[in-house]
């Protein structure tokens, strides 16, 4: 789990992409939320939602960088809302 973490560290996006992000984390329900993302009925745990949201975000940040049309910088900031709050509830429950 920590190369998880480790690999969600290392991502560089753009300040106002993560600080909108950090803006929505409150507001983030995972119920609700992730499993909109996701698109199942069953929601998995942290690890596997956030390697699920990873190769979404890759999509985004390939498009982003492109310039592709189909981008939408509010799905992009809902991703790394989703997976901000995942690398929480996996920390936390890794540490306890």
């Amino acid at each position: 789990m920590n190369d998880i973490l480790t690999m969600l560290k290392s991502l560089n996006r753009p300040r106002l992409l993560v600080r909108a992000a950090r803006h929505g984390l409150m507001e983030y329900n995972r119920e609700r939320h992730l499993a909109r993302l996701i698109k199942d009925t069953a929601l998995p745990g942290p690890g596997q939602a956030i390697m699920t949201l990873m190769n979404q975000e890759t999509l985004l940040e390939q498009k982003r960088k492109t310039g592709d049309a189909s981008y939408s910088a509010l799905r992009h900031i809902e991703v790394l809302i989703a997976l901000m709050a995942e690398a929480k509830l996996l920390a936390a429950r890794t540490s306890s």
